[in-house]
């Protein structure tokens, strides 16, 4: 069973429905258990936001009726997602996954008011006694990503779209430039940031700007299908990412990075229901099936797909590494050095781009 909230026009309006029905009391044993999802932007047809949602789905169909999911989408990530989470809490939701980045504050500020919650936000890194944090190694989709595009550029430069210049979306940059430039050393990689994780305006004149200058081939981390779209129109190759959107670019798509969220969201609602439920980190990648790379358009040649896909099995088996030294910043600083892989540490504060990467990085205040 779904509950559902389609779009908050007025997140103040809402807040007199969330505020207004006290705390839970004692949940019956016979009752189900309520699970909340916020969402920063449309669920759509294809995007992060899509992938989190088919995410909460499958916790429905594990779980069938002993669960009762609600989910809110484009909720601010600002003061208005705070008193979201916190409307989800007093409604008496058992388990909310806060699933942007943008949501790490309010959720903790939240989860310190209602102890008895468990909240997992998506891609932060601070937990606490009733938060819980998952991500993924969403870069080694993007590697892959760059593998393709190595492989299928004509004018060795590909065009990246890009939300905001934080640790995980310059993971995506540079291991997309690191593939691409694994099988095509004179490669190059645009960026262009729009600051948002959802505005097909902004992300469709950002991909027509690379366009012009000289990309064959784009990619992004933002939400939309917008980049897709663009290059169809555009006659250019495009990869997307977050989800297969093949059908918004017959003609342009030719790969997609995806993720899964659906095993793990049921995971830890299990948890939740048996008391095992622990705050701690989950970081999966290809291996755990949290991140996959495929399908390939119609103009890739078999060759090169398997090639890809060699290269996927190499991420599996441990034998390939996105992030294998050496590793060569763009100011000529070794990160990495031969023979040793960057750590997650040392992947969590990234905030450079690698050799073959071209655009600007706003540098934090």
């Amino acid at each position: 069973m779904t509950i559902k909230l389609k779009k908050l026009v007025s997140v103040a309006a809402m807040l007199p429905l969330l505020g207004g029905m006290g705390l839970a009391g004692a949940q019956d044993a016979q009752e189900p258990m309520k699970v909340g999802f916020i969402y920063s932007s449309p669920i759509g047809d294809a995007g992060w936001n899509t992938q989190q949602d088919l995410g909460r789905q499958e916790v429905e169909k594990t779980f069938g009726d002993k669960v009762v999911t609600k989910y809110i989408e484009s909720v601010p990530e600002n003061a208005d997602g705070e008193r979201v989470i916190r409307g989800l809490a007093r409604e008496g939701h058992k388990l909310i996954f806060t699933t942007s980045f943008g949501y790490m504050n309010p959720t903790l500020k939240v989860a310190r008011e209602f102890p008895d919650v468990k909240f997992v936000h998506s891609t932060g890194y601070q937990t606490a006694p009733n938060v819980a944090i998952t991500s993924a190694r969403l870069y080694e989709g993007s590697y892959l990503a760059g593998v393709l595009a190595g492989k299928m550029t004509d004018s060795n430069v590909a065009g990246y779209v890009a939300a905001f210049p934080i640790p995980i979306v310059l993971q995506g940059i540079n291991a997309f430039a690191q593939g691409m430039r694994s099988v095509n050393p004179d490669a190059r990689v645009r960026v262009v940031w729009v600051n948002t994780w959802f505005d097909p305006g902004k992300e469709r004149h950002a991909a027509l700007a690379l366009i012009k200058n000289g990309a064959d081939v784009v990619t992004h981390h933002t939400n939309s299908t917008a980049i897709v779209q663009a290059a169809e129109d555009e006659g250019v190759y495009a990869i997307a990412y977050n989800s297969d959107m093949h059908k918004f670019g017959p003609n342009a798509h030719i790969g997609a990075a995806t993720h899964h969220w659906g095993k793990y969201f049921s995971d830890k609602t299990r948890e939740v229901m048996e008391g095992t439920w622990k705050a701690d980190s989950t970081l999966g990648g290809i291996k755990e099936q949290m991140v996959d790379f495929g399908s390939y358009g119609g103009k890739v040649p078999a060759d090169i797909k398997q090639y890809v896909e060699d290269q996927k099995a190499g991420i599996i088996a441990g034998t390939t590494a996105p992030f294998a030294g050496p590793v060569t910043d763009r100011d000529g600083t070794i990160r990495v050095a031969a023979g040793s892989v960057m750590t997650d540490k040392d992947l969590g504060v990234m905030d450079y781009f690698v050799e073959g990467v071209e655009g600007t990085l706003p540098k934090k205040n």
